[in-house]
C-alpha cells in the first residue's frame, strides 16, 4: 500500500472531510487503491462518480483537505483523544461487515451511503475494538417516558454487570438512561456522536459526556469540532448498529432514528431486539410497529432475554417465564382429584372421597396420607378436610377454606 503510515492517516481524514462518513464511492476507492491513492485521484478530479466529484470539488472551496486533516490530528492531540484506522490493533473488526448492508427501498443518501468507516476519532482510555466486541446497543425515544427510561436503566445496569459494554448515542431520554445504567454498575459504556469528540451533543449532557470518557469511549467519525447536523445521526446510527452484537429499541415513536437503526442492524445481520410498551403510549408506535413489520426483530423484556439473543448458544438461555411454585403443583392427577372432593368447609370420610374422586379406597387411603404430609389437608375423626392457613399474621384476616384451597 503507498504512502507512510502518517500519510495514510492523514489521507483517510482528509476523504472523510471531502465526502461524508459512509460514503460507497470512497470506500470502494481506498479498498481498491489505498488512502493515499484515493484522495490524490479524488483531488484530481479522477472519480468515475460524478456527483462525488461535484462534491470533493465543492468540499475544497473551502479548504486544502491535507492541511484540515493535519489541523485535525493536531486539535485531537491537544485534546487527548486519537485517530484509530484499520491499520490499528484496535479497530473493531466487526464494522467491516456494514460493507453488506443495503437497506430495501432506499431512496435518501443517508440510506444508500452505509459504507463502512474509513476511521475513527476515539476519547477514552479503552482499546475501541475490545470495546466492542461484546457491546449491546440500547437505542430509542429522546422524549421518553417513565417506563422507558426506568427499562433502559435497568438494562443498561444488568448487561454492564455481566461485563457487556453498552452502547448509545448520547441523547436525552433512552441512550442517556442506558448510558447512566451502566456507569452506576462500574461497567463499560460507548457514546456514538455524531458531531467531533470535543463537542459532543446534546450540550445538557456534557457531565454524562465526562463521565463517560473517564471510564469507557466518546467515538466519532468526524473530526474535532465538526458540527452535529441532522443527517450525520442516521449516517451514526448504521456505526451503532453494526459495530455491536445487537440493538435493543426501548421506545420509539413512528418517526424515530431508533427503528432505523434497529433496521440497520437487521440488514447487517446483527439482532434487532424490541421492548413492548403500552400500546395507549406514542412513543411505543414505532416500537410496535417494528416487531409487526420485522419478522427478525425479537420481542424482548429484560436483560436475560437480551442476552438469550445475543450471548453464547445454549449457555445463555433466559428462565421461562411463571409464577411461584406451590405443594399443590407437584401433585398427580390422583390426589389433585382427592383435594378437589373435599368439601370447602367441614369434613368427609374416606369412601365418600375415594367415590368422589373415582379412586379406588387404597389409592385414596395412600394419597391422603401424602396429602396431609403436605400439610394441604387434616385428618378428623370423621374422615379429612381442608388445612387450615399456616401461621396468618395477627390483626389480620385469616383465609377461608376455599381460599387456601385456591391458593394451593
Amino acid at each position: 500500500m503507498s504512502g507512510t503510515d502518517e500519510e495514510r492517516r492523514l489521507a483517510r481524514v482528509a476523504l472523510t472531510w471531502l465526502a461524508e462518513p459512509g460514503t460507497r464511492a470512497v470506500y470502494h476507492l481506498v479498498d481498491r487503491l489505498g488512502p493515499v491513492a484515493a484522495l490524490d485521484l479524488l483531488l484530481d478530479g479522477g472519480s468515475p462518480d460524478a456527483q462525488l466529484n461535484s462534491t470533493v470539488a465543492a468540499r475544497s472551496a473551502a479548504g486544502d483537505a491535507r492541511a484540515v486533516a493535519a489541523e485535525a490530528l493536531a486539535r485531537a492531540d491537544r485534546l487527548g483523544a486519537r485517530l484509530v484506522t484499520p491499520d490499528d490493533d484496535e479497530w473493531p473488526a466487526r464494522v467491516a461487515g456494514l460493507a453488506t448492508l443495503r437497506l430495501p427501498d432506499a431512496g435518501r443518501r443517508v440510506d444508500v451511503e452505509t459504507a463502512p468507516p474509513l476511521c475513527f476519532w476515539v476519547r477514552g482510555g479503552w482499546p475501541l475494538g475490545e470495546a466492542l466486541d461484546r457491546s449491546v446497543a440500547v437505542v430509542g425515544a429522546r422524549a421518553a417516558t417513565g417506563y422507558g427510561q426506568h427499562v433502559a436503566t435497568e438494562l443498561g445496569y444488568g448487561l454492564a454487570e455481566r461485563d457487556w459494554t453498552v452502547v448509545s448515542g448520547g441523547a436525552f431520554g433512552i441512550d442517556a438512561a442506558a448510558h447512566r445504567g451502566a456507569l452506576n454498575a462500574g461497567g463499560v459504556t460507548v457514546a456514538v456522536l455524531a458531531c467531533g469528540v470535543d463537542r459532543p451533543y446534546p450540550v445538557g449532557n456534557t457531565a454524562l459526556f465526562d463521565r463517560i470518557a473517564d471510564t469507557g469511549l466518546l467515538v466519532s467519525e468526524w473530526p474535532p469540532g465538526a458540527e452535529p447536523l441532522r443527517p450525520r445521526f442516521l449516517i451514526r446510527n448504521r456505526v451503532i448498529a453494526g459495530g455491536t452484537v445487537g440493538t435493543v429499541v426501548v421506545e420509539a415513536s413512528a418517526r424515530s432514528g431508533a427503528t432505523q437503526t434497529a433496521r440497520r442492524a437487521i440488514y447487517t445481520g446483527r439482532v434487532a431486539m424490541v421492548v413492548p410498551g403500552p400500546v395507549t403510549s406514542a412513543m411505543s408506535v414505532g416500537a410496535h410497529e417494528l416487531l409487526r413489520e420485522q419478522p427478525k426483530a425479537r420481542l424482548v423484556t429484560g436483560v436475560a432475554h437480551v442476552l438469550e439473543e445475543v450471548g453464547r448458544i445454549g449457555a445463555d438461555l433466559a428462565p421461562l417465564a411463571r409464577g411461584p411454585q406451590r405443594p399443590a403443583d407437584t401433585l398427580d392427577d390422583d390426589a389433585r382429584s382427592l383435594l378437589e372432593a373435599l368439601p370447602r368447609r367441614g369434613v368427609r370420610g374416606v369412601d365418600a372421597l375415594a367415590a368422589r374422586a373415582g379412586v379406588d379406597l387404597r389409592t385414596a387411603l395412600r394419597k391422603l396420607s401424602l396429602l396431609e404430609e403436605l400439610a394441604l389437608v387434616v385428618r378428623r375423626e370423621e374422615g379429612y378436610a381442608l388445612a387450615p392457613p399456616a401461621n396468618p399474621k395477627r390483626g389480620t384476616r385469616a383465609p377461608t377454606e376455599t381460599e387456601a384451597l385456591r391458593s394451593s
